[in-house]
């Protein structure tokens, strides 16, 4: 399963409760989505290890959603990394940090690499469980979003496979050779069984990180039959102008893209420190999309 820890869920600037925005997905390795300031000690704090951190995904390039990068690269050179670490964002990233990181006081003791990147129907990171595609979003500033889509994977199916003899112990090895020659002890006769015999495809879970953003065409798109949608939430409907002078959502705008692309659950995040307590932003969500969460900072969400 996918792992979510939330590092960070406040707008713009720290406060004494909340840290800038930020998501770990801990999932063969930890990648970031936003990049918040002090967020190796969130990080430290909610159980996710930096030394394994592989990318960071940057919505835009606004500093509460980058700052955090050049203080987790010095406590990676302080550690000894040596692994790569590869950083996409909207166009100016690169240029952005080959600025930062020439400070020799700030330079990485290892190959860091920045990489501008657009909309494209082809994913900015390929794994072999997941993809990530980056896509347009509306914001003040050239902003991204970003879909995180596990790849279909075979189940198998005890059922069959017992109809068929073939026992656990030999599971790795249909999977690996596709097929086995299986001897019934009664008949003594011998039968080949193939792998689609006996499993299933599955598909893959979807998770949409919005960044900050107006509800737009382009996410409601992408948002389509998510499992998880994160998207911003700074405003109330009772401060829904400011929500559209400032190009952020409300909580009720979020759940009208989770309710439209119908999604399974809804987690909003990056909250105005205005509001000292989100329960109203979390209730005004929920009475549009009932499966939605309130994001909190050390919150674990598995897909």
């Amino acid at each position: 399963m996918i792992r979510i820890v939330v590092l960070g869920t406040s707008a713009s600037m720290p406060s004494k409760d909340r840290t800038p925005s930020c998501f770990a997905v801990k999932y063969d390795g930890v990648f970031l989505f936003d990049c918040c300031e002090g967020v190796q000690k969130q990080m430290m704090k909610h159980g996710v290890s930096f030394a394994q951190v592989k990318c960071v995904f940057l919505s835009h390039l606004h500093a509460d959603h980058f700052l955090g990068l050049p203080g987790l690269v010095q406590s990676m050179n302080f550690s000894g990394r040596k692994e790569p670490l590869y950083v996409f964002g909207p166009a100016g990233t690169q240029k952005l940090f080959e600025t930062v990181f020439a400070a020799k006081e700030l330079r990485p003791h290892f190959t860091l690499r920045a990489f501008d990147v657009g909309e494209s129907d082809k994913p900015v990171f390929d794994s072999r469980l997941f993809s990530v595609k980056a896509f347009e979003v509306e914001h003040s500033c050239t902003a991204l979003g970003y879909s995180l889509e596990e790849k279909p994977f075979r189940k198998f199916d005890l059922e069959k496979a017992n109809a068929h003899c073939v026992p656990r112990s030999r599971f790795s090895e249909i999977q690996a050779k596709n097929s086995l020659k299986i001897k019934n002890e009664k008949t003594g006769r011998t039968k080949t069984v193939k792998l689609d015999q006996i499993t299933f495809v599955k598909p893959g879970k979807k998770i949409v990180y919005s960044g900050d953003t107006r509800p737009c065409k382009n996410l409601l798109k992408e948002a389509q039959d998510a499992d998880l949608i994160i998207h911003d939430a700074c405003f109330s409907q009772e401060h829904q102008q400011m929500a559209v002078d400032k190009k952020h959502s409300t909580a009720g705008e979020a759940a009208e893209i989770a309710k439209n692309a119908g999604a399974k659950k809804l987690l909003i995040t990056h909250f105005s420190n205005r509001y000292d307590d989100i329960t109203p932003l979390l209730r005004e969500a929920q009475s549009v999309f009932p499966e939605t969460t309130a994001a909190e900072e050390g919150m674990a969400i598995m897909v």
